[in-house]
């Protein structure tokens, strides 16, 4: 039995989109993310790269007991269906679907707590992308 976990466990992390800085930008220029929220798209890609690194199947399993999520690591407590934090703001989302190579829900997420508290909620853009020249993130991709 513990064979059978290990190797449908290597599977999931063999399918995990990581995706490549240019295509990843490309990938939110698309979905609106481009000045969302007055929100450049290099403090997306940099905010990206040093929560997950662009990787959609990214978990951190925190001190609190809450656990990050996917490409934007989306803590467990912005959602209601995580099974050990039940959320006051009921977003009513599985966090499983933050983890899926299609992106679109961990994208509206994103856009969501940007929209209720800004940028700053991701300790990963305060500490590496705030106030740091973000042009790298864009060179050689064409936007």
């Amino acid at each position: 039995m513990r064979s059978v976990f290990v190797f449908l466990l290597l599977i999931t992390v063999a399918s995990a989109e990581v995706f490549e800085r240019c295509e990843w930008a490309r990938k939110l220029k698309a979905n609106g993310m481009d000045g969302y929220s007055g929100v450049s798209l290099a403090n997306w890609v940099c905010l990206t790269k040093h929560e997950s690194n662009y990787n959609t199947k990214a978990t951190n399993h925190n001190t609190d007991g809450s656990t990050d999520f996917g490409i934007f690591q989306i803590n467990s407590r912005w959602l209601s269906n995580h099974r050990r934090i039940r959320s006051a703001n009921g977003w009513n989302i599985d966090c499983n679907v933050l983890l899926i190579d299609d992106v679109t829900s961990a994208i509206n997420c994103a856009k969501r707590i940007v929209r209720e508290q800004g940028i700053t909620a991701w300790v990963a853009w305060r500490t590496r992308c705030q106030g740091q020249d973000l042009r790298p993130y864009l060179f050689g991709c064409g936007l």
